[in-house]
């Protein structure tokens, strides 16, 4: 999401306390480093004390300045895939959590440390939906943890049969922009249907 103004609090309320706007503007600062001026150094200076960084899928991240400047620097920045687009969908703001429902999109045309670490590209298209914690103190990201499904990401690119797995592809990152089903089509797709 682009501004503190569109999020809500844990309350689901739109309006913020000033506490939780200045603490959207830092993460908000922390992601335009990451994606809009790729910068390193201010990337690791919005965040506070001993920071981590962990893409729990994969488990590839930081812990320590030192290990999230390499991170950033070595797997992730500069690793992005050139069409890669992030859509926001909802931004909840607690006391000093923030949570980021979103959706990726890419094509998988190089290799892509951070979600698909040693796998050749594939030239698929692939769109999951993300799900990212952040915990702030003083206004700085102390850190982040980020979720997507891992095996709908497999799938996408062929490199697991989704036809004979209990996994989706690229729709279920489509309910989240329009919820409008299918659903259940896993549990009818196993033996008689659902149950």
């Amino acid at each position: 999401m682009s501004d503190a103004s569109r999020a809500t609090n844990a309350s689901g309320e739109a309006d913020l306390s000033a506490a939780q706007q200045r603490m959207v503007e830092g993460y908000l600062r922390h992601t335009a480093c990451e994606f809009v001026t790729k910068d390193v150094d201010t990337a690791v200076a919005t965040m506070d004390g001993e920071p981590h960084v962990v893409l729990m899928p994969t488990l590839v991240g930081g812990i320590g300045r030192e290990d999230c400047r390499r991170f950033y620097r070595d797997s992730f920045i500069f690793s992005m895939p050139a069409d890669v687009e992030f859509v926001p969908i909802s931004r909840i703001v607690g006391h000093d959590t923030i949570v980021e429902e979103s959706i990726l999109r890419f094509t998988h045309g190089e290799e892509i440390p951070w979600i698909l670490p040693g796998v050749a590209p594939t030239g698929r298209r692939v769109e999951v939906a993300v799900c990212t914690v952040v915990r702030m103190r003083n206004e700085k990201i102390a850190h982040e943890h980020v979720y997507w499904d891992q095996g709908s990401v497999l799938a996408q690119i062929g490199l697991i049969d989704g036809t004979q797995l209990p996994v989706v592809g690229p729709e279920a990152a489509r309910q989240l922009e329009k919820p409008n089903g299918p659903l259940n089509t896993l549990q009818r797709r196993g033996r008689g249907g659902p149950r």
